[in-house]
């Protein structure tokens, strides 16, 4: 049974870190890609990274290289550091898998989602 879950958020000041974790199941895990995706208030939900099953990464222009995702198999976990945050990164951040060897940040490309966790980021 597809199951994510995700963690993490909070409220952070401009310039901060804050790690999202995304809990799955075996089951979800073994999906080929999986990605972190957000949506800010009055906005279309938006791709962030994706990683795909041999790990190859892709990230949203906006958050190269101040975000990075990551994998740890041995938990079944998903990882997003996001480093030096400000207010633009404010969203709803959600989690998503799919059984596809594509991966790419295309919102309507993934089936299986999240409940999200909330990031504000406050100036």
């Amino acid at each position: 049974q597809v199951h994510l879950g995700e963690s993490g958020g909070g409220s952070v000041q401009a310039g901060g870190s804050l790690r999202l974790s995304c809990r799955t199941s075996a089951y979800t895990y073994s999906t080929d890609c999986m990605g972190w995706f957000r949506q800010a208030p009055g906005k279309e939900r938006e791709g962030v990274a994706v990683i795909g099953r041999d790990r190859t990464t892709s990230y949203a222009d906006s958050v190269k290289g101040q975000f990075t995702i990551s994998k740890d198999n041995a938990k079944n976990t998903l990882y997003l550091q996001m480093n030096s945050l400000n207010p633009e990164d404010t969203a709803i951040y959600y989690c998503a898998a799919r059984y596809s060897i594509s991966c790419l940040l295309q919102v309507g490309d993934f089936g299986y989602w999240g409940q999200g966790t909330q990031v504000t980021v406050s100036s």
